[in-house]
């Protein structure tokens, strides 16, 4: 969309329109499912899961955690206080929510600046970011998807999110705010209303709760979900997938649909799209698990 001047309505519709469904919103080898407490399903391949239960000497590596869009670093504290009670060094990146190459590319300069192997994590828009900012960084030994998009080459998050139905971030939840670049052109901001953000994003969390969420949410650029993914790195990195089965953003087939193209070890559990807050357990626990097959 033209980043020139305010946006008329018509474009301003077209942009919300572009985002609905949006959240920013099997492997190669047959799995073995096993079935955990809370409605949790686990499918892992054998050699990732003996992996996961040896013993390694080697130093833990870093952690980095990428938000996506209505949410900011702070959503990960839950998981943040579970890994560094394990001894994981973390960082919660603060993603810049202004476009997918310029965020990959903030991304990418935070992996550069932490010495030794890198876990990557992204929730939501935040795993979009993840498959550009790991194409051609060899410390970044796992990619975890944490209700994520994980587009193609030539995908766009729009087109995603269009992909199957059951999203609720349909046009009348999104709130459309133009802002200045501060170079003579105009974006848009895409916010969730606050009256609808439990329902989208924030699922089994109380009322209070969303409306706090609601009120601090980070927007994302309109434009950014129009930009088309020039990297996969999960083509080349081993990646995990938590599928959220109880989304109202990024709707659970999409989900599992980007899963099983990556072959990436995938967990399923009843959980809304901000599952980083409602079940931090298991959010952690995935991320433990890459980084110990990882190493």
């Amino acid at each position: 969309m033209s980043r020139r001047h305010s946006p008329t309505a018509d474009r301003s519709r077209r942009a919300v329109l572009a985002v609905v469904g949006a959240t920013a919103l099997a492997a190669a080898a047959v799995p073995a499912v096993a079935f955990g407490a809370s409605g949790e399903t686990r499918k892992t391949t054998s050699a990732a899961t003996a992996a996961s239960h040896s013993t390694h000497s080697t130093p833990k590596p870093t952690v980095l955690l990428v938000h996506g869009a209505w949410a900011d670093s702070s959503s990960w504290s839950p998981v943040v206080d579970r890994l560094q009670a394990q001894g994981y060094p973390v960082q919660a990146v603060a993603n810049p929510l202004r476009g997918l190459a310029s965020d990959a590319a903030y991304v990418r300069s935070r992996i550069e600046s932490v010495q030794g192997p890198v876990v990557l994590v992204g929730h939501s828009y935040g795993g979009a970011v993840i498959s550009k900012a790991a194409a051609d960084e060899p410390q970044v030994k796992a990619l975890v998807y944490v209700a994520a998009f994980a587009p193609a080459e030539g995908e766009s998050l729009g087109a995603l999110a269009a992909r199957n139905p059951g999203s609720h971030a349909t046009p009348d939840a999104l709130n459309p705010v133009p802002f200045d670049l501060g170079d003579g052109a105009n974006g848009v901001d895409l916010y969730i209303k606050p009256d609808k953000y439990r329902d989208v994003f924030a699922g089994s969390l109380s009322a209070s709760r969303a409306n706090s969420l609601a009120a601090v949410q980070r927007p994302i650029s309109a434009a950014t979900l129009e930009e088309t993914a020039t990297s996969a790195a999960w083509k080349d990195i081993p990646s995990w997938y938590l599928v959220t089965r109880q989304d109202h953003a990024l709707p659970p087939a999409t989900q599992r649909f980007m899963a099983e193209r990556a072959h990436a070890h995938t967990t399923e559990v009843d959980a809304p799209h901000a599952v980083m807050l409602t079940r931090p357990d298991t959010v952690a626990g995935l991320i433990r698990h890459a980084a110990t097959a990882t190493r």
